[in-house]
């Protein structure tokens, strides 16, 4: 009989095989991440602590691409992620260090990037392509006050801040940021009652991009940073272009 542990490395393997050709398709540039997501039983409790025993099961990845600004230390900028899911939603834990924290825009829907800020990006069935006004994909900018901006088909910055449950504390000198995130289709509607999140199985690929825009005390952001490499072209295109989200897999 096959031990645990073996077959959790065979089931993985079996879907990075199930992955591949997907990542091959032109829609994406090459050399995009894999990240294999745990399944959790159960709904996690959003609340900036971590302690579900899940978080031990998912690996971290590095947030640690320079998109735009200089160089910068450690002592001023580290950031990883891990993801887990249910059938319900995907859970996002972020660990940073981040030694000025800035939130000098009190209007959300005005210069939301150039405050600190976590960004989230997700494309439902890893499509990849054009997202800039439409839904194909979601750019989540979480705010220091835990709300969700991204642009919506009307062209303008709105709230989809009923989409995440986001919450962080300051632990040490690390900040710890979780997140539970509905899952829409490329057919979400802005201003539909309709909406639907879609629910969720082992071996669906999304596509997944996570990034930190880093401020310490300018008028704009001085560091954008992320997970993913951008070999060619605007490296801060990610809130247009799709395909330079890595794959997320969902694994049971």
């Amino acid at each position: 009989m096959l031990n645990a542990n073996l077959r959790v490395c065979l089931a993985l393997a079996s879907l990075v095989l199930m992955a591949a050709p997907a990542l091959a398709d032109s829609a994406h540039e090459e050399a995009r991440t894999e990240y294999a997501a745990p399944k959790s039983a159960q709904a996690l409790t959003v609340d900036g602590v971590a302690d579900e025993a899940i978080w031990q099961e998912a690996k971290w990845q590095d947030i640690a691409n320079r998109w735009l600004g200089p160089e910068y230390s450690a002592e001023d900028f580290q950031g990883r992620y891990k993801v887990v899911w249910t059938t319900n939603k995907i859970y996002l834990l972020g660990e940073f260090v981040d030694d000025i924290l800035i939130d000098t825009h009190r209007d959300p829907l005005v210069q939301y990037w150039d405050d600190d800020c976590l960004e989230i990006f997700l494309d439902e069935d890893f499509s990849g392509g054009d997202h800039q006004f439409n839904h194909n994909a979601f750019a989540y900018h979480m705010s220091l006050d835990n709300q969700a901006i991204d642009i919506g088909t009307g062209k303008v910055a709105r709230s989809y801040s009923h989409h995440v449950e986001s919450r962080w504390k300051q632990q040490g000198g690390k900040i710890i940021w979780e997140l539970a995130i509905d899952i829409y289709a490329a057919d979400y509607q802005d201003d539909s009652d309709s909406n639907t999140p879609l629910s969720l199985s082992a071996g669906k690929i999304l596509g997944l991009m996570v990034a930190y825009c880093d401020n310490d005390g300018s008028e704009l952001r001085e560091n954008f940073i992320g997970s993913e490499a951008v070999p060619s072209g605007p490296k801060d295109r990610g809130w247009i272009d799709a395909g330079l989200f890595g794959a997320l897999v969902l694994v049971e």
